[in-house]
């Protein structure tokens, strides 16, 4: 394992994509492990963006689901690789376009994986 460090994301991060929507669990994070009672967030969780108000040439074109791409810190619950803020993820449009990084703006304690 590389030297991967972040917070956490759990059922309880605060989430949005670069225009401003909201990302959400579509999938509620489940499984054994939980951080203050909420269900830590892995790879295997889908993610939905409501209220992105992103046009392009004046046409809308909000963010409408989010991808992460888990660090290979290898740990993992349920067999699937937590996902912290520090974690590769994407924004895409109902056309899959990218539309860029969501921003975490509240997540768990620090983890540092050596």
């Amino acid at each position: 394992m590389s030297g991967t460090s972040g917070s956490l994301l759990d059922a309880d991060a605060v989430i949005g994509c670069p225009h401003g929507g909201r990302v959400t669990a579509a999938t509620s994070p489940s499984g054994g492990v939980s951080i203050t009672g909420a269900a830590v967030a892995t790879a295997a969780h889908s993610y939905v963006v409501t209220g992105c108000p992103h046009t392009v040439d004046g046409v809308p074109s909000p963010c409408l689901t989010v991808r992460w791409t888990a660090d290979g810190t290898g740990v993992t619950v349920d067999g699937a690789p937590v996902l912290l803020d520090t974690s590769a993820a994407e924004c895409f449009s109902a056309a899959f376009v990218p539309q860029g990084p969501p921003v975490v703006q509240a997540a768990q304690r620090k983890v540092t994986v050596r």
